[in-house]
């Protein structure tokens, strides 16, 4: 393991299997979460989430679960070396979730969710792997159904993806009676195509989606000041 100053006192623990990048902070600005918030985070690897979150305003509760165990001791290490509290690590199947799971209580749902569909594109090479960037415990039924279990009414699960999973996302989001309200795209500069969808649904609401100005990373070869500004206040 590798440790990551990010800031603020804040370390992440990386490893070959669980490290992190550019969309972890463009998925944790873009959830808009509160400090009230009970947060739920399915497939938290190295913990990155959660301790951005505590870096810039800790919020009331966070359950950061993953299914492998080297991904929870890397976020207990963060978590230890950061001196963070409110974190709340969770060695579980998020299709099965755990026993204390805040079921129907949550205010924010978050997944940053593999990538690549199970059996899809180039393998990686062992089975730690395999299960962070294909979605072999983790398609976007299992994401939206297990997150409808666990959020309140009017709570909001907020997810990130290529482009071509969007559709998957939102009838997934649907089905499990999350509405599908904000969409955000990613793209490097304002003439390249999309690398990466931004998604929030919402617990038992009305249909009614709302499309928000492309996020645009560069701008004549610079990063952009919304973009510096994951970085610079408080996300990174």
């Amino acid at each position: 393991m590798k440790p990551e100053p990010i800031g603020g006192g804040i370390v992440v623990f990386t490893s070959e299997e669980h490290r992190f990048g550019t969309d972890a902070f463009l998925l944790t600005d873009f959830s808009r979460y509160k400090a009230k918030d009970t947060v739920v985070e399915f497939g938290t690897g190295c913990g990155i989430i959660p301790l951005l979150m505590q870096k810039r305003r800790p919020p009331k509760q966070i359950y950061a679960l993953d299914v492998q165990e080297n991904a929870i001791e890397q976020l207990r290490c963060g978590i230890a070396e950061s001196r963070a509290e409110g974190i709340v690590p969770v060695l579980a199947d998020l299709r099965e979730l755990w026993d204390g799971a805040p079921l129907g209580a949550a205010t924010l749902v978050l997944c940053n969710p593999p990538y690549q569909p199970p059996a899809s594109g180039f393998l990686a090479a062992n089975d730690s792997q395999k299960i962070a960037r294909h979605g072999l415990f983790c398609t976007p039924e299992d994401v939206c159904h297990s997150a409808a279990r666990l959020l309140q009414s009017g709570g909001r699960l907020c997810v990130c993806g290529r482009p071509e999973r969007l559709p998957d996302y939102i009838c997934a989001m649907r089905q499990a009676g999350c509405e599908p309200k904000r969409l955000r795209f990613v793209q490097k500069t304002a003439h390249d195509l999309p690398w990466l969808f931004l998604l929030e649904g919402k617990r038992g609401a009305k249909p009614f989606l709302q499309m928000e100005a492309p996020f645009l990373m560069y701008e004549n070869g610079t990063l952009t000041a919304e973009a510096a500004g994951l970085y610079d206040n408080g996300q990174g």
